[in-house]
């Protein structure tokens, strides 16, 4: 990749993360208002654990299932991706 493709690239991943961002807080404010008083528990894993599903789904839909390029996309190694396939049932 050469520089002149990596500014414009950073600046889409800029305002995709202040967008991700926004959903996650307003989907924290519904989950909030739901609870109406009630306590919550382990509210970090549940919502790691769904967001972390749903980049790998998506990950491995954009690489055609292709688990080389899905975790070099991710910057982990094929390993921590096994593993994390694993952990969240999408190792078929």
């Amino acid at each position: 990749m050469n520089n002149a493709n990596i500014i414009p690239l950073r600046n889409v991943v800029k305002e995709d993360d202040v967008s991700l961002r926004s959903q996650v807080e307003h989907c924290l404010s519904i989950y909030f208002e739901k609870l109406d008083g009630d306590k919550t528990a382990n509210l970090f894993e549940l919502v790691m654990g769904q967001t972390e599903h749903a980049l790998l789904s998506g990950v491995l839909r954009y690489t055609q299932g292709n688990r080389s390029k899905a975790a070099e996309y991710l910057g982990i190694s094929r390993g921590t991706l096994r593993k994390k396939l694993r952990e969240h049932q999408l190792d078929n």
